[in-house]
């Protein structure tokens, strides 16, 4: 026999699946009112009341004093046995039909789908997810649990253009992290999402002042993914303030510290960051920043996920177009011709800005401007302040050429 009030949340769920009312469920063996008890975990079910109400619903006792938290947990502890993609629809479909499950069983289930979704570029389903999960977090009312949820909701808001939204959710995260003293690995991710969405805000001197707080406890964890992304977060604020020798101090201090054998996606998103770096330095490394992405080719055919190749091809088509071979940028860009869905906003962006430089390059300046223009108004109205002025920048360049 369930306990309440697991009993009741079962036994509701049951009743609104079938679009009953407590009237027909309750017929005529049973008041209105002891029913509502019962929902509301007020009243413990006598076996009496079990067999009237599962004939009621036309399923067997045991179906329903069944409790879904079993369920879901026996879907968990499944899913540890599968791969991803398997793992992440089974449990996608088994939160579908479960409501009244133990609240920290279904945050479990609900983190791992949104990491799925994240790994298939699903920023809409993802934030779905995550959305939930903030609610749930509140209501379970464990800080830690809250804090990474806030933390990752700023990413996933981040990869859809809304940095507002990000720079808040994020704050909110670290000021959690910073209270409640969570451990070193929650405050990591905490600061790693402020500073990155300060930084795309365009408010790079707040990004800059949590920079060395971000270091520092990331110092404490060791030398994990974790604190590689804190180096290279960390060089892409130094970037952004003109302090490039300090950039590429810090993007080889996490280059030659990370190994990649604890995740190496975050090693070959690392070398990424490295040769966008690189091509951002004036003049431009070209020849380290094609080292770079030879490193990742090689690495692909054991951890090629689909992001990552979008993101090299985008890097190649960059080189191109500052070495001037625009037939060879237009090529790599057309291999991402409807792949920009899937990818996070600042990409998508950045992709088109490469397509107006080719136009620049093909001569085709007033289409590339009004191009370039559209795009800068784009990101100032997302609150994307940073990818904005790096465009108008770009238009300015190319207006005093």
């Amino acid at each position: 026999m369930l306990e309440q009030p697991v009993f009741g949340r079962r036994l509701r769920q049951l009743r609104t699946e079938r679009g009953l009312t407590l009237a027909a469920l309750a017929g005529e063996g049973m008041s209105q009112g002891y029913l509502s008890r019962l929902e509301s975990g007020a009243r413990q079910p006598t076996e009496r009341a079990v067999a009237h109400l599962a004939a009621q619903l036309g399923i067997s006792p045991a179906e329903l004093t069944e409790t879904t938290a079993t369920s879901l947990a026996r879907t968990l502890t499944l899913a540890t046995a599968l791969d991803q993609d398997e793992a992440g629809e089974t449990l996608s479909e088994a939160l579908k039909a479960s409501e009244g499950e133990d609240p920290l069983l279904r945050w479990q289930a609900l983190w791992r789908v949104a990491e799925w979704r994240r790994r298939r570029q699903e920023y809409a389903e993802q934030r779905v997810c995550l959305d939930e999960l903030v609610t749930l977090s509140a209501g379970i009312g464990l800080p830690e649990l809250q804090a990474r949820v806030l933390a990752e909701l700023s990413r996933c808001m981040r990869n859809t253009g809304e940095i507002t939204g990000a720079v808040d959710a994020a704050g909110r995260a670290y000021e959690l992290a910073k209270n409640e003293k969570l451990p070193v690995r929650v405050r990591t991710s905490t600061l790693l999402s402020l500073v990155s969405a300060l930084a795309e805000a365009g408010r790079t001197p707040d990004a800059a002042r949590h920079t060395d707080e971000l270091l520092a406890v990331a110092a404490e964890e060791g030398s994990g993914p974790q604190w590689a992304q804190a180096l290279w977060t960390a060089a892409s604020v130094r970037a952004r303030q003109g302090d490039r020798a300090i950039a590429a101090e810090l993007m080889d201090r996490a280059i030659q510290g990370f190994d990649g054998r604890d995740d190496l996606e975050v090693w070959m998103r690392l070398r990424i960051s490295a040769a966008r770096l690189d091509l951002l330095a004036d003049p431009p490394r070209t020849e380290a920043a094609q080292r770079r992405v030879a490193e990742i080719q090689a690495a692909l055919p054991f951890a090629g996920a689909p992001s990552i190749e979008q993101r090299l091809l985008a890097v190649r088509a960059r080189m191109a177009v500052i070495t001037g071979r625009a037939d060879e940028a237009r090529a790599l860009l057309d291999r991402l011709v409807g792949f920009d869905d899937l990818l996070p906003y600042q990409d998508r962006i950045r992709l088109d800005v490469l397509r107006n430089r080719v136009l620049l390059l093909e001569g085709e300046q007033a289409a590339a401007l009004a191009g370039l223009r559209e795009l800068a108004e784009q990101a100032q109205r997302n609150g994307n302040m940073a990818l904005a002025a790096e465009i108008w920048r770009l238009v300015a360049e190319s207006l005093a050429e």
